[in-house]
């Protein structure tokens, strides 16, 4: 077993895992009472391995997860009350009311967003990686999803670029033995997920996710490899979350004894007894903990109801991204330099030519056209690929 860390860090992490954990509870009853909109999923039972993964990233590092990173977020620094906020929908969420429970984004403090999509963060890990390794920064990509994402098309083409290109990324898998309500020995050939990569190269671990400082020291050397070494890892973290995939699972694929069963291995209360028998921390810090973690929640609630609804008006603002004055918003690159794609006037004379040649041949004369592989092609003087039905 890892030895315990200095007792600052260990009230910072256990008050990190307590504040996610009531947070999550709050925000399932919120939802409950038809406060919260859209989807809901909760991560209680996984705060071990999110801020374990967390608590050992620096400040320019990026953070990238799935739509299950409430906690994440708020272990990345984000305010709990802008995370409520988004959650309710309301303008002084994280943006702006407009991406709610899957959707929790912070730029400013490195965290770049859930994303709805399964395996979806993938690539665009290897994309902020590549960024990073482009303009000589010394930062590093942390990517977290679910072990049901690495049995997407996403994850062997991230995992291949990663490697090849050598990029500062390192991956963790966050298996809580369920991809929606599919155990991992029905979605998965191969269920040791740490080996899943090393086709493309990438070297992988497994690492008891629902303890708090083991994951700290594999993501610690994960996040030295990858920006020292410029080498990718993967770490595969056993966790397990107490409630269903989404806030409208019935959970009717797992049998109560097996919640139960984990529920006793849980992160915050085996912490808590692990760093008082240690002399670490006293009951009177860990009750504190709590005490503080209520407060916060409650203040967050009250901030999330006073924020005004967005504006009915704004519905269609911020629909795309420009740069720069009078950006583009569609590029069309039939000729050899991009031009915009919106005006017509502006096509360069050799787009027009292509264009005025395709609308030439799109009117040639009517009739079954050739067939390559027995006729030969449409150009003058081609040979057929293979003979036809009568040996010629």
């Amino acid at each position: 077993m890892a030895e315990l860390p200095d007792a600052a860090t260990c009230y910072q992490l256990l008050a990190r895992m307590a504040l996610i954990r009531r947070f999550e509870e709050e925000a399932g009853r919120q939802y409950q009472r038809a406060k919260a909109g859209g989807f809901l999923h909760l991560g209680i039972g996984e705060e071990a391995t999110i801020v374990g993964t967390t608590s050992v990233m620096r400040e320019e590092d990026l953070l990238i997860g799935t739509y299950r990173t409430h906690g994440h977020a708020i272990a990345r620094g984000t305010e709990p009350k802008r995370v409520m906020a988004e959650l309710f929908g309301k303008v002084d969420g994280t943006s702006g009311g407009r991406g709610g429970s899957m959707h929790i984004f912070d730029a400013e403090k490195r965290f770049m967003g859930g994303y709805g999509i399964v395996g979806g963060n993938l690539p665009i890990a290897a994309g902020l990686a590549l960024a990073s390794q482009y303009k000589s920064e010394d930062a590093a990509t942390v990517c977290m999803f679910g072990d049901g994402a690495s049995n997407t098309g996403n994850f062997g083409e991230t995992m291949n670029l990663a490697a090849l290109w050598k990029l500062p990324v390192f991956f963790l898998v966050e298996n809580n033995l369920y991809g929606m309500g599919t155990s991992v020995e029905r979605h998965s050939a191969q269920t040791d997920l740490s080996k899943k990569a090393e086709g493309y190269g990438i070297t992988g671990a497994r690492v008891d996710g629902m303890d708090v400082i083991a994951v700290r020291e594999g993501v610690a050397e994960g996040l030295r490899q990858a920006r020292e070494e410029q080498r990718p890892t993967l770490l595969e973290a056993f966790t397990y979350r107490y409630r269903g995939h989404s806030a409208a699972d019935p959970e009717v694929y797992r049998e109560r004894e097996e919640v139960e069963e984990w529920q006793e291995k849980d992160p915050i209360e085996t912490f808590s007894r692990r760093c008082i028998e240690a002399g670490v921390l006293g009951e009177r810090e860990v009750e504190q903990v709590r005490d503080e973690a209520e407060e916060t929640v409650v203040a967050a609630v009250e901030f999330a109801d006073a924020s005004p609804e967005p504006a009915l008006e704004s519905m269609y603002e911020a629909l795309y991204a420009r740069t720069e004055a009078d950006g583009w918003y569609a590029v069309d690159e039939r000729s050899p330099e991009p031009h915009r794609g919106e005006r017509e006037d502006e096509i360069p004379e050799a787009a027009r030519a292509l264009a005025e040649a395709g609308a030439a041949y799109a009117e040639g004369p009517a009739g079954e056209r050739p067939n390559p592989a027995t006729q030969g092609d449409v150009q003058e003087g081609t040979e057929p690929r293979v003979s036809s039905e009568d040996g010629s």
